[in-house]
């Protein structure tokens, strides 16, 4: 059975899913999750403390997501973990992740540490996933450092504006020009065919 912490930042992640959160007081916070206000401050010392933490936990789990493409082709994969970061039921923890994002960058105590990690926890199962389908480290690195920026900044495009059609065009673009780049070992699979694993 989870940990009180985790059953707390659990119901956090679902009701924030269902509802958003972030104009929440920290005792509406409380009480929506079952709790007091006193217990939400032990366990992530603040309402923003706690809202981080949901940040890092979904980008947890979508990095889980990633790991569990590893039979894909890399084109694929991209365009598998695209479907899933644009699929409406993510945007509010997607919205958040902005919001919080941008507060981190601005220097705000609680949101700073969202920063470690932020780009490099992509990159080392980014470049794994490269170098296992033929490319070169250092090429590696450097795609998948484009790669999260490319899915940030689509992401952050189709928030804005909800155009899934211009957005999908854009990292199908991507996804062509990154094939192109690297050579026909990584040609597209079908995205209804799951791939065998030698």
């Amino acid at each position: 059975m989870p940990e009180p912490r985790q059953r707390l930042l659990d119901a956090a992640i679902d009701h924030l899913a269902a509802h958003g959160l972030s104009d929440l007081s920290l005792r509406q916070l409380a009480a929506t999750l079952g709790t007091s206000h006193r217990m939400l401050i032990y366990h992530f010392g603040s309402k923003e403390g706690l809202l981080v933490e949901v940040v890092r936990t979904v980008e947890r789990q979508q990095r889980d997501a990633f790991a569990g493409l590893d039979g894909y082709a890399p084109g694929e994969a991209i365009r598998q973990m695209w479907r899933r970061f644009a699929d409406p039921s993510l945007w509010p923890h997607e919205r958040l992740f902005f919001e919080i994002y941008g507060q981190a960058l601005q220097g705000r105590p609680h949101a700073v540490p969202l920063l470690d990690g932020i780009v490099d926890s992509w990159l080392a199962p980014a470049v794994e996933f490269a170098r296992r389908h033929g490319v070169p480290e250092d090429v590696a690195r450097a795609d998948a450092r484009l790669g999260v920026a490319v899915m940030r900044g689509l992401l952050l495009d189709l928030l804005a504006t909800g155009d899934r059609p211009a957005a999908d065009a854009a990292l199908e673009r991507f996804v062509a020009g990154y094939e192109a780049l690297t050579g026909s070992n990584l040609a597209r699979r079908p995205s209804t065919e799951k791939p065998s694993r030698a």
